[in-house]
């Protein structure tokens, strides 16, 4: 057998990846076409942000001439799963779309490992540019006719959260906030909810390991945000973050720990935490219509209307 036909990564039912960097997808393969939401009344539509990178918009359905908070949105897959176009993030957006009334951009950035990280800040800081560009005149009439550019916000689930951080750093100023949901941080710090699913922990480690394969390790800045080589928090240019935690996610600890040094920071802006009683890493995507997957939604949606 040719090595590099050898298997570096196995998560059964979702993904493969060779030693080649060829990469075997099993799930979040499904492309779902913009549309008119019937239900909520939410339309999306697809668009080029720069050559490599697209992005799906959605626009609510609009009572008044009111201008809207945007939120520019990065999916969650380890950085090498998932688009904005499959079923589960069209249908999580156009949800969350509906009930915070906003303008979003669901940017489909480039993924490991046939793309290795940094390709997907990259990406993304791209897009941020792109969506602001829009402030005085634009391409896109969704954006420079309702959305309103003193309110724009990054948000992330996962390694989507992870790239939301680093995009608020990018972005500086320029944004009002940002949203992490259930971020994909890590460090050579053990935290005890490693232990709740330790062969996930170890699983997480791994997979980092192989989406940057030029990491410097656990404390890589990209990973850990709070390594001692990490821009300081206190540099953070916006005012409001959210953090949103599962509470018997692996990763739990991370955004808790994220949160407490944000707090402890020079940074003078506003933070807020809400975790998840007894649920798991993503839980909201497979089960959208819970209680507490709709309690999620409105802190999200109240945190963007500064309610």
């Amino acid at each position: 057998m040719d090595s590099n036909d050898e298997i570096i990564y196995d998560s059964e039912g979702y993904i493969r990846i060779y030693k080649s960097g060829r990469a075997e997808r099993f799930h979040g393969l499904e492309f779902v076409p913009p549309s008119s939401d019937p239900v909520t009344g939410v339309s999306s539509k697809d668009a080029n942000v720069v050559p490599g990178v697209t992005a799906r918009l959605y626009m609510p359905k609009l009572d008044s001439d009111k201008k809207l908070p945007i939120l520019v949105h990065f999916h969650g897959g380890a950085f090498c799963m998932g688009s904005s176009f499959d079923p589960l993030a069209h249908n999580y957006i156009t949800s969350l779309v509906a009930r915070a009334n906003v303008v979003a951009v669901s940017v489909n950035y480039r993924l490991a490992p046939e793309n290795y990280l940094p390709a997907a800040y990259e990406d993304s800081y791209a897009a941020l540019d792109w969506v602001l560009s829009h402030k005085n005149d634009g391409p896109e009439p969704w954006l420079t006719d309702h959305g309103d550019f003193t309110q724009v916000y990054t948000s992330g689930e996962s390694s989507g959260a992870n790239i939301a951080h680093h995009v608020a750093m990018y972005g500086g100023s320029k944004l009002c906030g940002a949203v992490l949901i259930h971020p994909y941080f890590l460090s050579s710090e053990k935290v005890e909810s490693d232990e709740f699913n330790p062969a996930l922990a170890d699983k997480l480690v791994q997979l980092w390991k192989i989406v940057c394969p030029t990491t410097i390790g656990l404390d890589d800045p990209w990973i850990n945000p709070l390594a001692a080589d990490a821009p300081p928090l206190a540099t953070l240019g916006c005012k409001r973050v959210l953090i949103l935690v599962g509470g018997a996610d692996t990763l739990r600890d991370r955004g808790r720990a994220y949160c407490e040094k944000l707090k402890e920071s020079e940074w003078k802006g506003e933070v807020k935490y809400w975790e998840a009683p007894g649920k798991g890493h993503g839980f909201y995507v497979f089960e959208p219509k819970s209680e507490l997957s709709e309690e999620q939604d409105k802190i999200i949606a109240d945190f963007v209307n500064k309610i």
